[in-house]
Formats: C-alpha cells, sequence, structure tokens
C-alpha cells in the first residue's frame, strides 16, 4: 500500500497531476454535469451565444498577432526598475497575463541554488523524482537553496509589487476594501524543483491550467450558487459573468474580489492540485535557458483564451474538419458552430477530468490555435524570475533541444487570505517533518534526507520577512493595506497561533 502524507495522500510524482503524463484515460463525466451546465447558462442563452461569437472574432484578430510577435510578445521588466516597469507595462502584462522579471536574486547567487541542490540530490540517492528512471522534476520541497531563494528580500518585494500593482479588491480604487485578503502579505508556498538535462523528452508537457479543471464550472468550485448573478440564472463567483454572456464588460481576471478569496480550486484532492490562491505561479530560473530548450510556452493572451475554456463545452461543431475537407477556416467559421442546450446538452467538458490539471489539445480547443499560439519565454540567466497568470495556458517544450540543463525553482505569488492561512499551519508541519506539503504527493519525502533545511537553518540564514511568510513567526501588518486585508493578517496570525 502507498504511503500516505498527512493530507491522506498516497505517493507519487508531479505525473499525477496530469492525465497525459499518468496515461489516466478519460471518463465520461457524470449526469450532474450536464444539469450544472444547463443551470449555469439558464436565462442567458442568446446573450452566450452572441458573446461566444464575438469572443471568436477577437481570438482571429488576437492569434494572428501573437503568431505574428512570438515570444517578444511577453513582457520584460527589470528588477532594478521594479515599480515604474510594472506602471508602464501594467496594460500589456495585464493582457498577457505573463512576465520575466531580471535580477531579482544576484545571478552568482541563484546560480550557486542549483550547485547545492545537485550535491543535496547526490546525497540523497532516494530522492523521488519524474520520470523515475531518469527525474527532470524532483520531489524536493525543503533543500536548504530553496528555503532560502523563497525567502529572498528581493523575490518577497517582486511578489508583493506584482500583487498590489496589478491585482484589486475592488472596480475602483478604494482603500476602505473589506474583502478579506492581504495583497501587501505574500505566503511561501513550497513547491519542486526541475533539473531538465538536454534531450529529455519525458516531462513534455503540453497546453495546460493549473488550478482545478472541472472546479472552473462547479458551484463548489469557483462558481458560487446559481442566481447570484445579475437577472438571475448564470451564477456567481468568479466567472459568472462570463456564463451571462458579458465577459468583455464585467469579467476582470485580476479582481481578487469576484470570489477568487472563496473559491475551492481542488474539489478532490489531486495530487499536486493547489489549494492556495496563487495570484501567479512562477518560477526561478537557477540556470541559463531559452526557447526549445526545455522552457516554458504560454499563452500570451489570459482573458480571452480563459472565457473560450469556459464557454467551449457549450457549443460543438455542425461539421468536423473531416466533413468540411479539411479547410480550417470553414471549420472554425461561427457559422459552424452551435450552441447546445436543452436535449442536446452533454455533460463533457473538454480536457477536465476531476483531481487532475485542466488540459487543452488543438482538437478539442480549436479556436484556440494552440499550434502557433503557445509562445516561448524569452531566454533566462539564473536569477530571472517568471511568472503567469493562475488562468494562464501554459506548456513546457516537448523536448529539451539545448546543449545544457534547464532549471528552475518553482514559487508561485500567493496573498494572505484565511483559507490560505490554514493551509499554511499544514505546510509548516510538513516542514518540521520533512515531508511533502498537503497538497503534494505523501510518503516520506526528505524526513531522512542528509543536510535538509531546518527550522533552525530558517532562522540562522533567511530574511525575517521570509520568515514570516513560512508561518514561522507573526505576520507583519503593511501600512498601505485595506482594512479587509489588515483584518486577515491578524486573523492569519490567530490561525497561525500568534
Amino acid at each position: 500500500m502507498a504511503a500516505m502524507n498527512a493530507a491522506g495522500k498516497a505517493e507519487g510524482d508531479i505525473s499525477d497531476t496530469f492525465a497525459s503524463l499518468s496515461g489516466r484515460k478519460a471518463q465520461p463525466l457524470p449526469d450532474r454535469f450536464r444539469e450544472l451546465k444547463l443551470r449555469l447558462v439558464a436565462g442567458h442563452e442568446d446573450a452566450v451565444i452572441a458573446s461566444w461569437k464575438r469572443l471568436l472574432a477577437t481570438l482571429r484578430e488576437e492569434n494572428d498577432l501573437i503568431a505574428r510577435t512570438g515570444h517578444a510578445i511577453v513582457p520584460e521588466v527589470r528588477f532594478s526598475h521594479l515599480h515604474d516597469d510594472l506602471e508602464a507595462l501594467k496594460p500589456e502584462i495585464k493582457k498577457r497575463g505573463v512576465a520575466v522579471i531580471r535580477g531579482v536574486i544576484p545571478e552568482d547567487e541563484a546560480r550557486a541554488y542549483k550547485f547545492e541542490i545537485e550535491e543535496y540530490a547526490r546525497q540523497n540517492p532516494q530522492t523521488r523524482g519524474f520520470p523515475p528512471t531518469s527525474p527532470q522534476v524532483l520531489e524536493l520541497y525543503w533543500s536548504p537553496s530553496q528555503l532560502r531563494a523563497r525567502s529572498h528580500r528581493n523575490l518577497l518585494t517582486t511578489q508583493r509589487a506584482l500583487m498590489t500593482s496589478l491585482w484589486h479588491t475592488t472596480t475602483t480604487p478604494n482603500p476602505s476594501s473589506t474583502t478579506p485578503i492581504s495583497l501587501h502579505t505574500p505566503l511561501t508556498y513550497a513547491d519542486r524543483l526541475r533539473i531538465r538535462q538536454p534531450g529529455d523528452a519525458h516531462f513534455a508537457l503540453g497546453p495546460h491550467q493549473d488550478a482545478g479543471s472541472v472546479e472552473r464550472w462547479e458551484e463548489g468550485g469557483y462558481g458560487g450558487a446559481p442566481g447570484k448573478g445579475r437577472g438571475g440564472g448564470g451564477g456567481g463567483g468568479v466567472y459568472g459573468s462570463v456564463f451571462r454572456g458579458t465577459w468583455e464588460t464585467e469579467y476582470d481576471a485580476y479582481d481578487a474580489s469576484s470570489g477568487r478569496v472563496e473559491a475551492v480550486t481542488d474539489l478532490y484532492s489531486g495530487l499536486g492540485a493547489c489549494s492556495m490562491f496563487r495570484m501567479f505561479q512562477g518560477w526561478l530560473a537557477i540556470s541559463r535557458s531559452g526557447p526549445l530548450q526545455g522552457t516554458l510556452l504560454v499563452n500570451p493572451l489570459v482573458r480571452e483564451a480563459g472565457v473560450y475554456s469556459l464557454l467551449r463545452p457549450f457549443f460543438r461543431a455542425r461539421r468536423e474538419l473531416n466533413e468540411v475537407g479539411g479547410d480550417k477556416g470553414r471549420y472554425l467559421d461561427e457559422g459552424n458552430w452551435v450552441f447546445t442546450t436543452g436535449e442536446e446538452m452533454t455533460s463533457e467538458i473538454q480536457g477536465a477530468m476531476p483531481g487532475c490539471a485542466q488540459e487543452f489539445s488543438e482538437g478539442a480547443h480549436p479556436h484556440l490555435e494552440l499550434e502557433r499560439t503557445m509562445v516561448h519565454v524569452p531566454e533566462v540567466r539564473p536569477g530571472d524570475y517568471v511568472v503567469w497568470h493562475c488562468d494562464s495556458i501554459h506548456a513546457v517544450d516537448k523536448k529539451h533541444n539545448g546543449t545544457a540543463d534547464s532549471s528552475v525553482l518553482y514559487i508561485p505569488v500567493c496573498p494572505t487570505t484565511k483559507a490560505s492561512a490554514e493551509y499554511m499551519v499544514r505546510q509548516r508541519a510538513a516542514f518540521r517533518q520533512g515531508t511533502p506539503g498537503p497538497d503534494f504527493p505523501g510518503g516520506e519525502g526528505e524526513s531522512r534526507h542528509i543536510g535538509r533545511g531546518t527550522e533552525e537553518y530558517v532562522r540562522k540564514y533567511c530574511d525575517p520577512a521570509g520568515i514570516q511568510a513560512m508561518g514561522l513567526d507573526k505576520l507583519a501588518t503593511a501600512e498601505g493595506d485595506t482594512p479587509g486585508g489588515k483584518a486577515v493578517v491578524a486573523e492569519a496570525n490567530r490561525i497561525l497561533g500568534f
């Protein structure tokens, strides 16, 4: 029987999060998903149809721009000019949902992280990873290098700036917001690392969204109860406006008061399914890497691509691609796509499987034209920090065609919320035991690893703000935070025992 962690999760690796890597076969979703889909759009069918047609027109135009521009479309920010660059590039970063922040950690320091981790793994050959025979993604969470990187003052400064500059809790600037979230107080989420070797084709992770799959439609996930949206039907929660057909005017992917705080992103206890609110996913480069060298790809159109994913299960093609002689233009034309409702509605949600990430394929999501709209992030050096919105569709090079390893530490951007503080209590216990965090596959982890980072190590070598972010000391209240932010920091301190 597989060993379990404190959350009751079996041993495993990163492949368990993805049906395409683990080999899990998709099964038809239960009929309750058909009923759910009917409820989501009830009373708004005509508006949803009209919004779908507008969306397809927008995608045609934006897809052409992305294909022409390539990875140059990804905004780049200098840590040395962090606030000025974020302000100047804010519209583009929010549209693209991705950014590279240059020089967050000094290059020599970031490069040293990798060498230390390689020695840590060498001293502990029992370390698990994927694939098992030649690990590229290691099940390591508590190496000294990861602890120092996550708690680095520059990294925390960058995370705070990203949250306060790009996200908001009201539709207009309002310092009196009572939304229970602090954008000024980042929390540490302990994730894995990647050291991908040249030639590797096993970690060929295709286009996907993390933070759940079917949860994005479910009322107990991102959705909220039906009828909470304006005009009845359509649901509330994060995406209610999408299911009412008003995504252009009402849906804001950076609105933290829209239901994001309450959203449950892991209803099925998936192995590696994140239950904390990650505003941005991210990784810190600890080696040089570039396009086709085992790096990240993103679809740089976070709102429109996300809306397409949500609406796609409500539409079907009148004639499939082979039925129009392979003419892609005719196949994608809005006239070839019909809204399904009533008895024609099915339970299908393309690419979604409970307990796994949401995956995307060209055939299931054809209007995204992923073969030409997934772009590489630009070349990075050790110490550069790459972030992408929690709704962004992203992937990994199918093959590492470079000549040196492509190595990163996964470090997302997480605000303080009540639910995240509750997770931090469990993560803190896992850290002290040396086992994986509650979201991740279980087992003994690093509990017997030689040289594992300990609480004593953190208190001796890590920045005080980083010690707080790990839940090892009382969180400080930020002077510029909202009343809601200050209140939730106080609540988090109570939950953490301070």
